[in-house]
């Protein structure tokens, strides 16, 4: 197993590499110029000239890559064009808040979607089956900005049951915590009544984010069992009178989520790159407005941190998905 994970790490290298170069490239034949976007509207041609060598952009697009690689082997990202801040500063600010949604939507996805997916198989062609096939779909198919209008307005402006935007009401302050995810510093500093308003700012934009991961999970879920349902050692446990709960949920689902955990672990890079809607709709201070105003504003360093950032955890997360694989089946675990 420890050889398999070091072979996995090594390969990561060459594909983040080509992650930078397809990025680099794609970034810089946008017909956006970022040293008249810094300039601005007023600028002379000798103040966007000026901005232009002062950040390197005059060069060959073969130099300015070298010079950015030299600058990732040394973990400094540069600053960014637009706030003139580090851009390892601000990734390092708002990447918690970032990951804090992504793990919120994937616990409501995976804690919904599986047992779900289990009840469909368990009343195949029933009305059951019917309804979650129909709600999977139209899961998959509702756009994320549409679910979080509508959700906004239902919960946050008509009931007001809900927070409408941000990650904590006005007028409070987040403690000082070593982690940077606010649920758990505000444990760790024991304000209850800062979690519990963190807690409420975070549904909406978790809920939003998970829909289509939960009609995911729920969809792989229910093929799975469904297949294993009909294997022979399902039909002689059944024959020989052993616990149906049991059987399902234990043996059968064990056998049944390889899929799903496959899923789980491509859904984890997918719920970062949509959080970038989720969070400037509700004004989440995470990357994905980060990255939102860097596009807008031609900051081509803060999106080939971001990019590279994302394609690392993504990267980590397979690997992790991997080790799972071969400690739900042994026999992978075995082979590797």
């Amino acid at each position: 197993m420890a050889g398999f994970v070091l072979r996995r790490m090594l390969l990561v290298l060459p594909s983040l590499f080509g992650l930078l170069v397809v990025t680099f490239l794609l970034i810089r034949t946008i017909p956006a110029d970022p040293a008249v976007a810094l300039a601005g509207d007023n600028a002379t041609p000798a103040q966007i000239a000026a901005i232009r060598e002062s950040y390197g952009l005059d060069q060959p697009l073969p130099v300015q890559f070298l010079r950015y690689l030299r600058g990732v082997a040394r973990l400094d990202f540069g600053e960014s064009q637009y706030s003139g801040r580090p851009v390892a500063l601000d990734i390092a600010q708002r990447l918690p808040a970032t990951l804090e949604l992504t793990f919120a939507a994937l616990v409501i996805a995976i804690g919904l979607g599986i047992p779900l997916g289990v009840v469909a198989a368990m009343h195949h062609n029933r009305w059951p089956d019917f309804l979650l096939r129909i709600g999977s779909v139209a899961g998959i198919a509702v756009a994320a900005f549409w679910l979080a209008i509508m959700l906004q307005m239902l919960f946050a402006m008509k009931l007001g049951w809900l927070p409408l935007r941000g990650q904590l009401s006005a007028g409070l302050t987040p403690p000082a915590g070593p982690t940077g995810f606010l649920l758990t510093d505000c444990l760790l500093a024991g304000r209850f009544d800062l979690f519990l308003d963190a807690a409420r700012h975070l549904v909406l934009p978790a809920v939003t984010l998970s829909l289509g991961g939960l009609a995911t999970i729920t969809r792989f879920t229910r093929a799975g069992v469904l297949d294993t349902l009909q294997k022979d050692f399902v039909t002689y446990e059944r024959a020989v009178g052993f616990p149906r709960g049991r059987l399902i949920w234990v043996y059968v689902l064990r056998n049944s989520v390889v899929a799903t955990v496959t899923q789980i672990g491509l859904l984890f890079g997918g719920l970062m790159a949509g959080a970038v809607v989720v969070e400037s709709i509700y004004d989440w201070p995470g990357i994905g407005s980060y990255t939102v105003q860097a596009i807008l504003t031609a900051d081509s360093k803060v999106m080939l941190a971001v990019t590279l950032l994302i394609g690392l955890i993504y990267a980590a997360v397979n690997i992790l998905t991997d080790v799972v694989h071969a400690l739900i089946d042994p026999r992978l675990r075995e082979s590797r």
